[in-house]
């Protein structure tokens, strides 16, 4: 297998292409790898700027797991961090969890933070949402979102070789003379639901808002903890 490494996004465009198979840390993809065969042409973003990015408000669809620290919102720090083992996070990168991996640990996070996607397609870098990341696959470059006012994240004990733990993500939001808003976001199996509502009324109302939402659908157990973390970020009593 020949590793292509570009520095540029006119190469990473080339090297797609040419039909290479983006990977990240390709801890999804060894073993399938190892049974299946190799691709002939793969291509790692590690190199270029633009997917190396991380800042308060962005991050590169390369950096590895283990690198996300307080330089981002809780919410992203925490789901990081809640990721795999060590070993796994210094492996593991953004893109990866994000696009090729069907647990998604960091979806919930960035759905919460109203993240936008930028991509790298045929015809060039074009912006997109999470639903058409998830959907469609894409070369993801980053993440960009706008620093929330706070956020919260807990990830609930799973059974051994049971469904993915749930998870609930949320992150209020300062309105541009609208009045803040919340936004949460809830992995319940392989499935992530997600909602907004105002916060101008006080949690209860915030609370009956996201039930009107695809947040509705939410098991009793996510909704524990989407109370929780909306009196938390509503009224301050989390």
């Amino acid at each position: 297998m020949l590793l292509r490494l570009p520095t540029s996004v006119s190469e990473a465009q080339e090297c797609l292409a040419e039909g290479a198979i983006p990977v990240g840390g390709a801890t999804l993809v060894w073993a399938t790898w190892q049974r299946d065969g190799f691709p002939a042409l793969a291509m790692s973003l590690r190199e270029l700027p633009e997917a190396g990015v991380l800042e308060p408000e962005a991050v590169g669809g390369a950096v590895p797991l283990h690198r996300i620290d307080d330089r981002v919102p809780d919410v992203l720090r925490l789901a990081a961090g809640g990721v795999g083992t060590g070993a796994v996070r210094r492996a593991a990168t953004v893109g990866g969890n994000l696009v090729g991996s069907t647990l998604r640990c960091l979806l919930p996070a960035a759905l919460a933070l109203d993240a936008r996607a930028t991509v790298l397609e045929a015809d060039g870098v074009q912006e997109a949402d999470l639903a058409e990341v998830v959907a469609k696959r894409p070369v993801l470059l980053g993440l960009r979102w706008r620093t929330p006012v706070a956020s919260a994240y807990r990830k609930l004990p799973g059974e051994p070789g049971g469904p993915p733990p749930l998870v609930v993500a949320s992150a209020r939001h300062a309105g541009n003379g609208t009045g803040d808003r919340l936004r949460v976001a809830v992995r319940d199996g392989y499935e992530v639901l997600s909602g907004g509502a105002d916060v101008a009324a006080g949690a209860e109302a915030a609370l009956d808002e996201l039930r009107g939402t695809a947040l509705g659908e939410a098991p009793p157990a996510a909704w524990e903890v989407v109370r929780s973390q909306v009196a938390g970020l509503v009224d301050g009593d989390g």
